[in-house]
């Protein structure tokens, strides 16, 4: 059996082990473990999907001196709304970065008989000509996003974009033929919110957009309006299922040629994502 004298010196190892442990037990904390969302783990993200707005449209073009009308390309033309097809890509180069890419061709093609004169690039359209038009809008998005606000179950953050925009409309008619092309990138702001409101479904609103003003210049001003909101479903971390409501307001002056765009609607995308 152990003596008095050993006992004491177990015990004093003892409490001394204790008094040692207590402190290092006290300043230790567990670190939080980051869980993000099913649609969030991921470096290279694409989608692809349709979009069906209704459409506001006018133009005008001078030319030689020749001011133009302005055309309302549904009421003189007979454009018809109709379906395009979409194009998206998200590079996340860290937590916080993330490059963007967008690419929407809108073509409108339509025969009608004109119920007015109208001058369009110089030239006369006289009522009851028939004429056929073209309307092509390829519409670029290049875009850096930083993520301010980072949590497992959204983020929000801002968006800088840079908008090209290329825009050619042509006239017909069996007596003449022109047309018009504008092309200009355009630098927008904006910003983005996503929530998830359980862990595979989101919500998500992005709102970006310029006004350059006429005290600026006389010969040119611009706006460039661009809303989307937007759900998604994600099924797995690697693909998904998106539908969102889409507004473009977009308008320009140009020495005297003006054109205004207005499309809205809602579209349907799938999204893919490594």
């Amino acid at each position: 059996m152990p003596t008095r004298s050993a006992i004491r010196v177990y015990g004093m190892l003892l409490v001394g082990l204790v008094l040692t442990a207590s402190p290092a037990l006290a300043q230790f904390k567990p670190r939080p473990i980051s869980d993000p969302a099913t649609g969030e783990r991921f470096h290279i993200e694409g989608s692809a999907g349709f979009w069906s707005p209704s459409a506001t449209m006018s133009i005008s073009s001078e030319s030689l001196g020749i001011g133009g009308t302005t055309i309302d390309l549904k009421k003189d033309l007979g454009l018809k709304d109709k379906r395009f097809g979409e194009l998206h890509a998200v590079l996340k180069a860290a937590r916080k970065h993330k490059f963007r890419f967008q690419y929407i061709p809108i073509t409108y093609t339509q025969q009608a008989i004109v119920a007015r004169d109208i001058v369009f690039n110089g030239q006369l359209y006289r009522v009851g000509f028939p004429v056929n038009s073209s309307l092509e809008w390829k519409a670029y998005r290049f875009g850096y996003e930083y993520d301010f606000i980072v949590r497992d179950r959204g983020f929000g953050g801002f968006i800088l974009d840079f908008k090209y925009t290329d825009v050619h409309a042509s006239l017909r008619s069996p007596v003449n033929s022109e047309f018009a092309n504008r092309r200009a990138p355009i630098p927008t702001l904006g910003g983005i919110v996503r929530v998830y409101v359980v862990p595979m479904v989101s919500i998500t609103g992005e709102l970006t957009g310029i006004k350059i003003p006429d005290s600026i210049s006389e010969d040119f001003r611009t706006h460039y309006v661009d809303l989307d909101i937007y759900g998604t479903v994600n099924f797995t971390s690697n693909i998904g299922a998106q539908l969102g409501y889409r507004s473009f307001d977009v308008g320009y002056l140009v020495d005297q040629d003006t054109g205004s765009f207005k499309l809205k609607g809602l579209y349907l995308g799938v999204v893919a994502r490594y």
